[in-house]
């Protein structure tokens, strides 16, 4: 049975994924930096750690990673404003999931910027554990974000349903153990192999928690 749920943030609750790209692209053309053909697929999961390193050491950003994580994070704040651009029917769905189950964010996110769009979305205090990618020792595909929600849900992450849009996302989740309801980012779409990892696969957020009830029957 399905006892938690567990969301991605980028690309499930907040249409964000094209605006982490044009920062970071943007950042890195102005400092001189040569921004790759791959770079935004190589970066998608990754923790504010490894994606900082990754723009110094492949795509030529000076700095320490330090300085350029900083950088970027407050290049997206201002970005966010006010209203960061969630998805539609995210807010609903993560409402409905709530009157049900026990919920968790694990996201690649730094932890302020989750804070801002959970908070402007009026749904943080639906969410028992909120977890960044930045306060465990790897980003998405390992695991590790996924387990640290499950275990601060308290609940066993085979009985956890995952909300992914990426392929990194989509391994991370299925390497945990956690039952996987794909909704494909529609910027940068999962890659075959990913996206068949996928215990179920919907076109809309909107659609998730009638799955996760679906998984439940099914179970």
């Amino acid at each position: 049975m399905i006892e938690a749920v567990v969301f991605d943030m980028d690309g499930v609750i907040v249409d964000s994924e094209q605006v982490w790209d044009d920062v970071r692209e943007r950042y890195t053309r102005e400092v001189g930096g040569t921004y790759t053909a791959t770079a935004t697929r190589d970066m998608m999961g990754m923790s504010s750690v490894e994606w900082s390193r990754y723009m110094h050491d492949a795509l030529g950003v000076p700095g320490t990673p330090e300085e350029i994580n900083a950088e970027v994070v407050r290049r997206m704040l201002e970005q966010y404003g006010e209203a960061p651009p969630l998805i539609r029917g995210a807010v609903e769905a993560v409402r409905e999931c709530a009157a049900r189950w026990p919920l968790a964010v694990a996201s690649s996110s730094n932890p302020e910027l989750i804070e801002v769009v959970l908070e402007r979305a009026d749904i943080r205090a639906l969410f028992r554990a909120v977890v960044s990618s930045q306060e465990v020792p790897r980003g998405k595909p390992a695991p590790d974000v996924y387990l640290a929600a499950a275990q601060q849900l308290a609940v066993e992450a085979a009985r956890c349903a995952a909300v992914e849009d990426s392929h990194n996302g989509i391994r991370s989740a299925k390497a945990a153990g956690m039952h996987v309801v794909a909704v494909p980012n529609a910027h940068f779409p999962p890659d075959a192999d990913s996206l068949a990892l996928a215990d179920v696969v919907v076109q809309s957020v909107a659609d998730v928690p009638e799955t996760v009830r679906g998984l439940n029957d099914v179970e």
